[in-house]
């Protein structure tokens, strides 16, 4: 069965970067486009087709994969639906690093990679700190936990705010935290790339930790295996997929915590196999959303994590309200 879905999500995640291609104010044939990007020729379609369209598809795929994985694999650690990025404080923490880099020119030396670096740490600092404030507890109060540190690092945002430079550069950074892939190219791709290959190579490390933690963190350990140990692991793993992400594409809501609820039904409710099919699905569902966004009449653009909080919220409403009959 899981063979068969991840296939099926496959072929939909190829089918929905085809769409994405496809879809721009200008008309153009997309394997044309492809083919005379690839040998190098300057036509319009190879400039608007590979250096523009494809790199934005590439960019909402990878980043949507990577928040659909990091929730999975949270809400797997921590047993507990409600766990995603943004609800422990790891996109706001990414978003204060890269913030901060943008504005008060932290990691000059790091050159554009220094955003990507910055958000990295800034995921990684307040999930280790929800961690460390949720304590032995964590899986009855990580809500709590994660709600401080969401907080903490909102408000230490907003102080970003507060001294930005000038007007226009506070426009420039609330609009770039709203979420959007958009005005991305090559040179953001190869900085998310190889963070992204890290991460979810962390996250996958352990799946079959995340099987024993759902038997209980007792029986994990009397199967061999070291729960504090993994759990950084897959602690560190989430930290620089979302880290990475935000840094790059902003605050895009909801993903990270919808898309596990959407596969869990189809793999029996095993953690361990909702992570591959979890970055898939996450994958799609950004980069159709993006699709949509430039599918509107024109004008000033819909951001993308706009729409996709827009669009997970009755989503997540729906899913609540399921579970509620299911137990009534």
């Amino acid at each position: 069965m899981n063979r068969v879905l991840v296939s099926s999500l496959f072929l939909l995640l190829v089918l929905s970067a085809l769409i994405s291609l496809s879809v721009g104010s200008s008309d153009v044939s997309v394997i044309k486009g492809l083919w005379e990007w690839v040998t190098r020729q300057a036509t319009l379609d190879a400039i608007v087709i590979g250096d523009i369209r494809l790199p934005r598809t590439l960019i909402a795929l990878l980043v949507g994969a990577a928040l659909g994985l990091s929730g999975a694999a949270l809400q797997g650690l921590l047993r507990n639906p409600l766990a995603d990025p943004g609800l422990t404080g790891a996109s706001q923490g990414a978003a204060l690093g890269a913030a901060a880099v943008f504005y008060f020119g932290i990691f000059p030396q790091l050159g554009g990679a220094a955003p990507a670096i910055a958000g990295l740490l800034g995921a990684g600092a307040a999930m280790m700190l929800m961690l460390l404030l949720a304590g032995s507890a964590r899986q009855s109060m990580v809500i709590m936990a994660g709600l401080a540190i969401s907080t903490l690092t909102g408000a230490l945002l907003a102080m970003v705010l507060n001294f930005a430079p000038n007007p226009y550069a506070m426009q420039e950074l609330v609009f770039w935290l709203l979420g959007s892939v958009a005005n991305r190219g090559f040179d953001h791709l190869w900085i998310l790339l190889p963070a992204l290959m890290i991460g979810g190579g962390l996250v996958l490390s352990q799946r079959r930790l995340l099987f024993g933690l759902s038997l209980g963190e007792k029986v994990a350990s009397s199967l061999g295996f070291s729960t504090a140990v993994g759990s950084r692991i897959v602690v560190l793993g989430a930290a620089i997929l979302v880290g990475t992400s935000v840094s790059i594409a902003g605050a895009i809501g909801f993903v990270g915590l919808i898309v596990p609820h959407l596969v869990r039904p189809f793999v029996n409710n095993r953690p361990d196999k909702v992570l591959i099919p979890a970055a898939l699905v996450g994958a799609i569902l950004v980069c159709l959303a993006d699709s949509l966004i430039r599918s509107l009449p024109p004008g000033p653009e819909l951001k993308l994590g706009v729409l996709t909080s827009l669009l997970g919220t009755p989503l997540f409403i729906w899913l609540i309200w399921r579970e509620r009959r299911r137990w009534l």
